[in-house]
């Protein structure tokens, strides 16, 4: 059982891990620091010598200081952290959308990498890789074994440096080697298409630099191929959040003009603000209106918000914003539940603190942290039922999280996840087959995608048979 499950447990930290600041990179504000507990920090000291002189073997004196410094950013709560060199650069690549690579949205699937999709107009797209490829070996190594950042590690590199891929294509019952050369990867954080005639379907993964441009782009096209689109869905289930512009500039595309998307508030005088849809709290560096291409039946289109427990952070505000306005329907599961701001505040040395500033509430006054946005519509991940969905990961699990207003144990969410744990335990033991991974968000056998164009046609739609419990939850909650 432990190595079947093991892959949910890995989407379930990478969902935490991804979990992205949701506020603009920003120069530390030096104010009068206030004077150091003395006790505390003759404490400290003594334990550093002490570790420095007794350890078993040497210690490097500046690992322990960056240790000690991790310590005790991470003992305030599972967002704030501490970015050395290497991980300040990382982060930086994941919110500025560029890395080096071959150029691929991936998953794993029977413990190998499967291509979700090439980026259009990179290495791996140009070298024919195609949605389905299975990836076994990344050059000498064999990918069964490999954790998915092992994997992505692998892949990535210095630019202009060849990796060689082994890949087994399904559809034609073969494996071949490919030498992909990686350059630099601008990712592609919005997909869309026509889900059938007069209905769109717009998938943000994640709320980055170019996200807004790419929104708008393909929200162009859609209305390139129908100008009297009749209905969209807005795809955000797995999106870890982002960049807080960018989600306000989202809400905004289909708001009213002026209204308030989000509002935050936390102890110092830069955290407590209330963000509208207008340009000057979305548009980058008092540049032009990003949105001002879109048409005007953006403002009035049906609207469909799909999102499950791997919604955080700025997918919540957007999801919460459009809710609260009476804008659109949300439908799915109920959200991962970051409701809280991070400031990133960049350090000597290439480093830098990621730090909780501030609560962020929806337009209605809701905190959600560590509840989520509860849909209109619950729906199930697939026709028969939920697979995974007890098992994941939300804010409320995780440890030293903020508490949320009037929050307690949810002793009947435990209950139902444990059963679901011992259900798919059991399933998976009496059957020699690997547990069958979930459709692709936005094809044919999408059924939350499915139910949300029924909705917008005003057709039947399959409601959740096990959301009772949630549902409850949601009525007995007061709003704030």
């Amino acid at each position: 059982m432990g190595s079947k499950l093991k892959f949910a447990g890995i989407l379930a930290v990478g969902i935490v891990a991804g979990a992205l600041a949701t506020m603009q990179l920003q120069a530390v504000a030096r104010n009068a620091l206030s004077p150091l507990p003395l006790e505390e920090v003759q404490q400290l000291a003594a334990v550093f010598d002490r570790v420095k002189a007794e350890y078993v073997e040497p210690v490097d004196e500046k690992k322990l200081i960056s240790d000690a410094i991790s310590g005790m950013v991470a003992g305030l709560d599972p967002h704030s952290q501490y970015l050395d060199k290497k991980t300040f650069r990382e982060f930086r690549e994941n919110t500025g959308g560029r890395f080096i690579g071959i150029g691929i949205e991936m998953g794993m699937e029977d413990g190998l990498v499967k291509v979700v999709s090439p980026i259009e107009g990179s290495p791996a797209f140009r070298a024919g890789l195609k949605s389905g490829d299975l990836i076994t070996r990344i050059d000498d190594a064999p990918v069964k074994g490999l954790t998915v950042d092992q994997a992505v590690k692998r892949m990535r590199g210095e630019p202009n440096t060849k990796v060689v891929l082994t890949v087994f294509r399904k559809t034609e019952s073969r494996s071949f080697p490919v030498t992909i050369v990686r350059e630099e990867i601008r990712m592609q954080s919005v997909r869309a298409r026509m889900v059938e005639p007069g209905y769109g379907w717009l998938r943000v993964s994640q709320f980055q630099d170019r996200t807004v441009d790419d929104f708008v782009r393909k929200l162009e096209d859609l209305y390139k191929q129908d100008p009297n689109l009749k209905g969209l869905v807005l795809d955000l289930r797995n999106d870890p959040g982002g960049l807080l512009d960018a989600s306000v500039a989202l809400s905004a595309a289909f708001l009213a003009a002026d209204v308030v998307v989000v509002s935050t508030n936390g102890q110092i005088a830069e955290s407590r603000q209330t963000f509208r849809a207008s340009p000057s709290d979305y548009a980058r560096r008092g540049g032009a209106d990003p949105l001002k291409r879109l048409p005007a039946a953006i403002k009035s289109v049906p609207l469909v918000v799909l999102v499950n427990e791997g919604s955080a952070s700025a997918s919540e505000i957007v999801a919460g914003a459009l809710q609260d306005h009476k804008r659109a329907t949300v439908m799915g599961a109920q959200t991962f539940g970051k409701g809280s701001v991070q400031t990133i505040r960049p350090l000597p040395g290439d480093t830098a603190l990621k730090i909780t500033t501030a609560r962020y509430y929806t337009p209605g006054g809701r905190s959600i942290q560590a509840k989520g946005i509860v849909p209109d519509v619950f729906l199930d991940e697939t026709a028969e039922g939920n697979v995974y969905a007890a098992l994941r990961m939300r804010e409320a699990d995780l440890d030293k999280h903020l508490q949320g207003s009037d929050e307690k144990k949810d002793a009947v969410r435990e209950k139902a996840r444990e059963e679901a744990r011992k259900k798919v335990e059991e399933q998976l033991a009496k059957s020699k087959e690997p547990a069958k991974p979930l459709p692709e968000f936005g094809t044919a056998e999408d059924f939350p995608l499915q139910q949300a164009v029924n909705q917008l046609r005003g057709l039947p739609v399959v409601a959740s048979k096990t959301s009772v419990e949630q549902r409850a939850e949601a009525a007995a909650t007061p709003s704030k």
